[in-house]
């Protein structure tokens, strides 16, 4: 399954929040749509879930306009949306009866995924006794009970403790293997490079770069080498002002041509103590700053 979000355009006012938006996701694989708070990411998942219009562009499902009657969607948002005085079972089965599902079916369903959560024990539990992360958990069984083809997850781990993340972790990973289309928003750009093949990044209503993560990498400049020594002062000496030191105390070494990264590696290794030189290739977190910190 392919799903496109093609030239999508939307305005409040006098406000052209997005212009001609446009990104593609598949079947069995994790993306990733980035942007800094007020770039249109929210406008842009609310038009894909059909809670506000598109004033143009179309939203297609392998090639044919999507069919919200048949297509199930998911969705984990940011700000949380369950009742925190109703009972956590009752308030499950209403929203799976609000995605369409028998009684019986979303019974089921919500018991396996309170088991699978280690929740069951808060079944019939008020929500306002659970804990953030835990109230995180019900809301993602909202977003995962009725077995939805697309999920789209806002800023996922916020509030989760590392054992409770790496059990999300689990639960994408396995819903990825499923064949679903995931779609993360989140600033947690560890999370991102993780789990997603594809990115887009917005700035200003506009996407400024799509593609597949590892190609973005790869396309970048081969020019620079990263160098781990116990005796960091010979080598900046030598090398002079195209040596800086790093944040984590390693060596960035900016050479004049990317052909010369062998001869600098070999130069390296034979006339210094070397522990570790590898070809820098930039993080997500590089990429982000630099495509979402310009102004457009």
């Amino acid at each position: 399954m392919i799903l496109e979000i093609k030239d999508i355009d939307k305005s409040f006012g006098a406000k052209h929040v997005l212009k001609g938006v446009s990104f593609t996701a598949e079947s069995g694989k994790a993306f990733g749509l980035l942007g800094r708070n007020g770039a249109g990411k929210t406008t842009a998942i609310r038009i894909l879930m059909n809670v506000i219009p598109a004033d143009g562009g179309e939203i297609l499902v392998d090639g044919k306009p999507i069919d919200y009657k048949t297509m199930g969607l998911g969705y984990l948002p940011e700000e949380r949306g369950l009742y925190p005085k109703k009972i956590i079972a009752d308030q499950l089965e209403y929203f799976a009866s609000l995605k369409g599902m028998k009684t019986k079916e979303a019974r089921k369903s919500i018991d396996y995924w309170l088991e699978r959560l280690g929740m069951k024990e808060y079944r019939n539990k008020r929500l306002d006794t659970l804990s953030k992360g835990n109230q995180q958990k019900i809301q993602l069984i909202t977003a995962l009970s009725h077995d939805p083809s697309i999920i789209i997850l806002d800023e996922p781990f916020s509030g989760l403790d590392p054992v409770n993340a790496m059990l999300l972790k689990d639960v994408v990973k396995e819903q990825i293997a499923l064949g679903k289309i995931v779609l993360f928003s989140s600033h947690q750009m560890s999370y991102i490079e993780e789990f997603c093949d594809g990115i887009a990044i917005i700035n200003s209503g506009k996407i400024v770069l799509h593609g597949d993560l590892k190609e973005i990498k790869r396309n970048y400049a081969r020019d620079r080498l990263i160098v781990n020594t116990p005796l960091p002062e010979k080598i900046k000496k030598d090398f002079g002002e195209a040596c800086t030191e790093t944040e984590n105390g390693s060596l960035m070494l900016k050479l004049n041509d990317a052909s010369e990264k062998q001869s600098v590696m070999k130069r390296l290794v034979e006339s210094y103590d070397i522990d570790e030189v590898k070809v820098f290739e930039p993080s997500l977190n590089d990429i982000f700053v630099e495509y979402a910190g310009q102004e457009i």
